[in-house]
């Protein structure tokens, strides 16, 4: 970090509440500048925003679904204040990030810097019992990051058996889905499911317990919050807006949880990075294979994942997958050339996270 981006000391009144995870890699990469504008398309509790506010004179626009996230990032605005020029340093916009350039173009901003996402359930949802994500702790059968649309409830209660053996099996990876999806079914014949210890209850009561020690009902309650929210088609919209907000040398730095994200983010990255499955020579499609201009480059070939020690600390990091990657920008040489106008990479985590080091996937 040069002079003139030297680090902003963190408001003292400010609390971040949960830590995001991996959020020295997220902002090391990142590498945030004095300037420039950044995007933080879940917001939740502002962690990943605290930090790169506190790294660089920036801006970042502040992204969430969830009400109660702009609430608090409208508290976080007003206490990181102004830049000279009177605009305020974090803007928050209410709505999913799979419409991110939307609401940023609306807003005036048609190219940004860098863009972070944290995929998956925030923890303040989950450990809000009234929202209805865990089942750790009796509340309403909800699971609605914004608050509107169909409920758990609703898809509990009035999806076929079909339908909900196909949520389960699909976004949840439960292998016993037609078994859970059956007994859903015969349950709610007697009464409505509205509770989340009710459904869990249900789950567990046809569904081996796991010798990990997973619950039983993690991965049809994965599924069913998965679909109420529309998550993985919020990933694919949100992913290609990503990339088309960036500038030359901007970042996209995805953390995600579970397979299903992180395969949606492993296969759109490397498709921009011009690494596509390759095709058989018999498929007319290999004849034009090099000709397609490559805009983007991935930053690291694996995953990272989250250190031990942060894994100790966070037991809710064990899964995490790190992977981002940069757009390139072309200049002018007279040759019609392809350069990489980035800024340089971070030394992260002071050598500690290296793939080498931290084990990738």
């Amino acid at each position: 970090m040069n002079a003139m981006n030297s680090p902003v000391t963190a408001p003292p009144d400010y609390d971040p509440g949960h830590v995001p995870v991996m959020r020295t890699e997220v902002v090391e990469i990142l590498a945030p500048r004095e300037g420039e504008v950044y995007v933080d398309g879940t917001f939740g509790g502002g962690g990943y925003t605290n930090a790169v506010l506190s790294a660089a004179n920036c801006v970042v626009w502040g992204i969430d679904r969830d009400p109660d996230a702009i609430t608090r990032g409208e508290a976080l605005a007003r206490v990181w204040g102004e830049n000279p020029d009177g605009a305020p340093r974090l803007r928050m916009l209410h709505g999913g990030f799979g419409t991110m350039q939307d609401m940023l173009r609306a807003a005036g901003a048609d190219h940004v810097d860098g863009v972070m996402l944290d995929l998956g359930v925030s923890s303040f949802q989950i450990d809000e019992a009234e929202r209805g994500f865990s089942f750790r702790h009796d509340g309403p059968l909800d699971m609605r990051m914004g608050k509107a649309g169909r409920s758990a409830a609703d898809i509990v209660n009035k999806a076929s058996e079909a339908e909900l053996a196909d949520i389960f099996h699909y976004y949840g990876e439960e292998r016993h889905a037609r078994r859970v999806a059956r007994t859903v079914v015969e349950a709610r014949k007697s009464a409505e499911l509205t509770t989340t210890l009710q459904l869990a209850e249900v789950i567990r009561s046809v569904v081996p317990s796991d010798k990990s020690g997973i619950d039983a009902a993690t991965r049809s309650f994965q599924g069913l919050r998965i679909a109420v929210n529309d998550e993985l088609g919020e990933i694919e919209r949100g992913l290609e807006q990503a990339l088309a907000l960036l500038s030359p040398g901007g970042r996209l730095v995805v953390v995600s949880f579970h397979s299903l994200e992180d395969r949606i983010v492993k296969r759109v990255m490397a498709a921009a990075a011009g690494q596509e499955p390759g095709l058989s020579r018999h498929d007319p499609r290999s004849m034009s294979r090099g000709q397609k201009a490559v805009s983007f480059n991935l930053m690291f070939r694996k995953a990272m994942k989250p250190s031990d020690e942060e894994c100790r600390r966070n037991p809710r990091a064990r899964s995490a997958r790190l992977r981002a990657l940069i757009r390139l920008g072309s200049s002018d040489d007279g040759a019609g050339s392809e350069t990489l106008h980035a800024k340089p990479m971070a030394n992260v985590g002071a050598g500690s996270v290296k793939s080498s080091d931290r084990g990738t996937v």
